[in-house]
């Protein structure tokens, strides 16, 4: 039964687990099993939306197998997770421990066997606003662009961007209200990382913040963010109503094709 059901300060959720892998589905659910929480498994989709009981479930946990593309021979995934209930938006500790526990099992038990050179995928997330839910998506995110080797992460300031975008969106567009989801979205491949950030709030109007290179707003933080952001980023691009913000980071000239990042990286740990 989902959280409305269950006493208030109870910490166990429904989760829905959709994937075509059994091995994946059990494994992920033993995991997520551990921490006190009831896990439903199917096996695509089309079961998902059949299941009588779709509406009762606290997260989704979908696609964590990528799967052969149309062509090129790439591999293509859409891992999503999300919070599909409104008790579930208040259970952000549980929450936390559900979306690391997932997190690190994909990192760990699946990306770790993929061929980065031929992957392409889209990280769809939906859930509350709240900061510290964002840490280990910010974390997860990072560790993705590394591995593919689009980027070398520790020398870019990709962190930087990322870790404004979650602020200015929970902060000042769903003025840390719970009740609102944060949608990130991430496409990544060898080649591009396109990051979209968008939330529930009113929006505003990107050309109205003040510059933060005028003197005369020196000692103002506002503007700071979104300045790093444009600086950061290869592309940069606001909607109309200012609520979703569209992020582009290109392969460095001179960056490392992923199998030869993950080569050196164990050449210098045999050293």
């Amino acid at each position: 039964m989902p959280l409305s059901e269950r006493e208030e300060n109870g910490t166990s959720c429904s989760i829905l687990i959709v994937e075509t892998s059994g091995d994946v589905r059990a494994g992920l659910s033993q995991e997520v099993e551990k921490l006190g929480h009831v896990v439903t498994v199917v096996n695509n989709r089309d079961e998902a939306l059949a299941h009588e009981d779709q509406k009762n479930f606290d997260l989704l946990v979908s696609d964590l197998v990528a799967e052969p593309g149309s062509s090129n021979g790439d591999l293509v995934r859409s891992f999503k997770l999300a919070v599909t209930s409104q008790p579930g938006r208040r259970a952000v500790p549980a929450l936390h421990d559900m979306i690391e526990r997932t997190l690190t099992f994909k990192s760990q038990r699946i990306d770790a066997s993929l061929d980065p050179d031929h992957l392409r995928e889209k990280i769809d997330l939906e859930l509350p606003s709240d900061l510290t839910l964002m840490n280990a998506v910010l974390d997860y995110l990072l560790h993705r662009v590394a591995r593919l080797g689009l980027i070398e992460v520790e020398q870019s300031n990709l962190f930087v961007a990322l870790d404004e975008a979650f602020v200015n969106a929970v902060k000042h567009g769903n003025r840390h209200d719970p009740e609102k989801l944060l949608r990130v979205t991430a496409e990544l491949s060898a080649r591009e990382a396109i990051f979209t950030v968008e939330d529930e709030g009113d929006g505003f109007d990107v050309r109205e913040i003040p510059d933060p290179c005028d003197p005369a707003n020196l000692f103002k933080s506002s503007g700071r963010g979104v300045l790093l952001i444009y600086n950061i980023m290869d592309e940069v691009e606001y909607s109309d109503r200012g609520n979703k913000l569209k992020m582009v980071a290109r392969r460095k000239r001179g960056s490392l094709p992923a199998a030869e990042v993950e080569e050196n990286c164990k050449l210098k740990i045999e050293k």
